[in-house]
């Protein structure tokens, strides 16, 4: 049996397979290397991981993790140290959610995958490793066209009375967010890009407004011409994208790569289906 974790900060999904076929489903608090220490992810897997198997944790072989934070030998140990004092008779490989991502939307063929949900990110995948990337820089100095930057750019419009007047009322009238409450939760808080992307249902109820369309559009020019548009292959290769925003801005996200002559492959909200399918194969 192989398990298969797809780690975010707000939340991991885990799957158990025998081959390919689903033994369990469920989803933890998730993790993130850079802001947990070692004891708190350990405790974390110990708590809401292990307890989740009716099946005796010895015959859970190889553990796949694929996580936010996972930028490195350091915070990869880190991970691989919390989930061996859990799972001690696994084979656990930990590596980033871009591999994670450029595994289940491209397999075994060449492409670039990017990721759109809270964050964003991108690289260029031969197939079997990532061989080039765009460094994401987090939401206050990149991650383009992410929920964190889109409900940024949104709140600011808002507040400097960039949008049209009845748009704003309905924004205060959905959050209920005065100027004070928004300053202390995006600059008090570590987890205000979370609180930002929050937001970003309110672009897509409005998404036919030409102003929120506009802000949308743009912000994913901006990811294509920042990030995609950095390798060399960009318009040949199918531009593959997993993550909610993504997914549920599919159209708009056509139209942005349309104006740089690029083209979008895979939409997907979520890379486990494909993990499965590439760890069912290899």
């Amino acid at each position: 049996m192989i398990l298969i974790a797809d780690g975010g900060s707000s939340g991991i999904k885990w799957c158990l397979l025998e081959k390919t076929e689903k033994l369990i489903e469920f989803t933890t608090t998730g993790m993130n290397p850079v802001m947990l220490t070692y004891e708190e992810m350990s405790q974390r897997v110990a708590d809401e991981v292990a307890p989740q198997f009716q099946v005796p944790l010895e015959q859970i072989e190889r553990i796949y993790y694929y996580g936010a934070g996972c930028r490195g030998d350091e915070y990869n140990r880190a991970v691989e140290k919390a989930l061996k004092n859990s799972f001690p008779y696994s084979v656990i490989a930990v590596d980033s959610d871009m591999t994670g991502a450029a595994k289940a939307l491209c397999g075994s063929q060449p492409g670039i995958a990017c990721i759109l949900g809270t964050g964003s990110n991108s690289c260029l995948y031969d197939g079997e490793k990532i061989i080039d990337s765009v460094a994401p820089l987090g939401y206050i100095l990149g991650d383009e066209g992410s929920g964190a930057v889109l409900g940024r750019q949104l709140i600011s419009d808002v507040f400097k009375k960039q949008l049209p007047p009845e748009l704003c009322l309905k924004f205060r009238e959905q959050y209920d967010l005065d100027m004070d409450t928004v300053i202390r939760r995006v600059y008090g808080s570590p987890e205000a890009n979370r609180f930002l992307a929050s937001l970003t249902p309110f672009l897509a109820k409005y998404i036919e407004e030409p102003s929120i369309h506009r802000l949308v559009l743009n912000s994913f020019k901006s990811f294509f011409v920042r990030n995609v548009s950095h390798y060399m292959a960009y318009k040949t290769l199918p531009v593959n994208f997993v993550g909610s925003v993504a997914y549920h801005f599919r159209d708009v996200l056509q139209e942005a790569a349309a104006a740089i002559d690029c083209n979008v492959g895979k939409v997907i909200a979520s890379p486990m289906e494909g993990l499965i399918s590439y760890h069912g194969r290899n």
